[in-house]
C-alpha cells in the first residue's frame, strides 16, 4: 500500500454515509459485502478513530477483504474513492480501451479497469470539488468496421476482463458444452438396421416352431468415457482456474453431452477431489464450496507430487473404460523434472487422451524454456491454448479428434533444435 497524508476531518463528515457508498462501489467491484460488514466497519472506524489516513485503510481493510484477490481492487478503490487528487485522470485512463499486447502489469491493469466501472456507476467521492466535478472528457472511439460485442468478448483474456465483461463470459460459459463423440463397444442394442441378432432371431424363429419368419438386428451400444480435470489453482494461475472451473460446472450438468462422469481436482501445493460440488447445480454455491475444500488457492505449486497423489490414489478408480484428461495448468514448477516428468509418463499411459490446456500460449513468443514445461511437453497427445472463450470453443470442436495435437509437434521441435 502507498504512503498516504493524515487526513483532515470536515466539520460534517457524514462518515457512516460515505462508508456505505464505499462499500457499494467495492460491491459494484466484485467483493461480496453484505450489511453485516458494513455495520463492523462503521464500528470499527468509530472504535479506531479517524486520524491517520494509514489506520483508516487498514480499518476498512480488515472489515471488507476477505480473500487475496480483492486486495488490488479494494486498494484502487479506496485511492480513487478517498479524495486522490487524480482520482478523475486515473478513473477514465482505465476506462480507455487497452491496447492489446500491452500487458505490461495486468492485475494492476484489471484493478483498476473494476475500480473506475465501479465507481463510475453512480457512487461519487465524497465532498468532490466542484471545480472537479464539472470537469470532463468527451472520448469518442471510431467503432467502424469493428466485430460485435461478443465476438471481442470471445477473444479476450480472462486476465484482462472487467466485472461485467466476466459476468458475460461466465453467462456464455454457462451454455457451452464439450461434446464427445462415442468409443466403440462391444455391447449391441437392438435395431431396426445393422447386423444380424442370431440369438434373437432364433429365439424368435421357437415362437413359430423353428421357422425363421424374419431377421432381428442390433448395432453397436455408445460408450462414453469420463472426463478428468486436473485444474492448477496456484498463484499464477487463479484467474483462469476460477474461469474454467465455471465452464467445468457447465459440463458436469449438461444434459445430453455424452461424457459418462466428470471428474475434477484441483492441486496448488496438493491435491484436492471436487467433483461432488460441481454436481450442485448452482454455480456460485458449487465454486463456494469447492473453494472451501481447497485449501492451497493461490498458493505455490507442486505439480509432480501432485500427480503423484492422483497417479497413486486415483487414477485406477477414475481412468477406466478410456477417460480424457484435461490438464489445466503453466507448467510453472520447481519441482524436480525428472520426477515430473516420470508422473506425466504414467499418467500419459492410464489416459485415452491426454490434452494440456495452458493460458500461456496466448503469447505468440511462448516457448517452453521452463524445466516444467520442457518435462511435461513429451507426454501430452495435444498442447492448446485456455486463455479466452474462444480457445475453449477450439477445444470442444477438436476434443473428439484422435490426431489433433494443437501446438505440441511445434513446440516440441523448438526443444530439439
Amino acid at each position: 500500500m502507498p504512503e498516504y497524508a493524515p487526513l483532515e476531518l470536515p466539520e460534517d463528515p457524514k462518515l457512516a454515509g460515505n462508508i456505505m457508498h464505499f462499500a457499494r462501489a467495492l460491491r459494484r467491484a466484485g467483493i461480496p459485502i453484505g450489511p453485516g460488514r458494513l455495520i463492523d466497519a462503521i464500528e470499527a472506524v468509530n472504535a479506531a478513530g479517524f486520524t491517520e489516513r494509514r489506520d483508516f485503510y487498514w480499518t476498512l481493510h480488515a472489515c471488507f477483504v476477505s480473500r487475496p484477490e480483492h486486495r488490488a481492487v479494494f486498494a484502487q478503490i479506496f485511492r480513487l474513492y478517498w479524495r486522490d487528487p487524480r482520482y478523475l485522470e486515473h478513473m477514465m485512463a482505465a476506462m480507455l480501451p487497452a491496447v492489446r499486447g500491452v500487458q505490461e502489469d495486468r492485475g494492476a491493469q484489471a484493478a483498476e479497469k473494476r475500480a473506475a466501472e465501479a465507481l463510475l456507476d453512480g457512487a461519487v467521492a465524497p465532498d468532490l470539488p466542484e471545480d472537479e466535478e464539472e470537469q470532463g472528457t468527451e472520448i469518442e472511439i471510431d467503432a467502424s468496421l469493428t466485430t460485435s460485442a461478443e465476438e471481442k468478448l470471445k477473444t479476450l483474456d480472462f486476465e484482462q476482463m472487467s466485472t461485467a465483461e466476466m459476468a458475460q463470459a461466465k453467462a456464455m460459459l454457462a451454455r457451452m458444452r464439450l461434446p464427445i463423440d462415442p468409443m466403440p463397444s462391444r455391447r449391441a442394442r437392438h435395431a431396426a438396421r445393422g447386423r444380424v441378432d442370431p440369438g434373437r432371431t432364433l429365439r424368435a424363429a421357437m415362437r413359430f416352431g423353428g421357422e425363421m419368419r424374419d431377421l432381428k438386428w442390433k448395432t453397436p451400444k455408445p460408450r462414453y468415457p469420463n472426463l478428468v480435470v486436473l485444474c492448477d489453482i496456484s498463484g499464477s494461475m487463479s484467474q483462469y482456474s476460477r474461469v474454467v472451473l465455471h465452464f467445468l460446472h457447465a459440463v458436469s450438468n449438461a444434459k445430453g453431452a455424452g461424457w459418462a462422469r466428470v471428474h475434477a481436482f484441483t492441486f496448488g501445493t496438493r491435491l484436492t477431489n471436487i467433483t461432488r460440488h460441481l454436481a450442485t447445480r448452482d454455480v456460485d454455491t458449487a465454486l463456494r464450496a469447492a473453494g472451501a475444500e481447497a485449501q492451497d488457492w493461490e498458493g505455490g505449486t507442486r505439480i509432480g507430487t501432485c500427480l503423484e497423489a492422483f497417479n497413486r490414489d486415483w487414477s485406477r478408480r477414475v481412468l477406466g473404460q478410456g477417460a480424457v484428461v484435461l490438464l489445466i495448468t503453466d507448467g510453472l514448477d520447481r519441482d524436480d523434472p525428472d520426477a515430473l516428468a516420470r508422473q506425466m509418463q504414467r499418467l500419459h499411459l492410464s489416459a485415452r487422451r491426454l490434452i494440456w490446456i495452458n493460458p500461456l500460449l496466448r503469447w505468440d513468443e511462448f516457448a517452453p524454456k521452463a524445466r516444467g514445461i520442457a518435462a511435461m511437453l513429451p507426454h501430452v497427445d495435444s498442447f492448446r491454448a485456455g486463455h479466452s472463450i474462444a480457445s475453449l470453443e477450439e477445444l470442444a470442436e477438436v476434443i473428439s479428434r484422435r490426431d489433433d495435437v494443437g501446438q505440441r509437434d511445434r513446440l516440441m521441435r523448438m526443444l530439439s533444435d
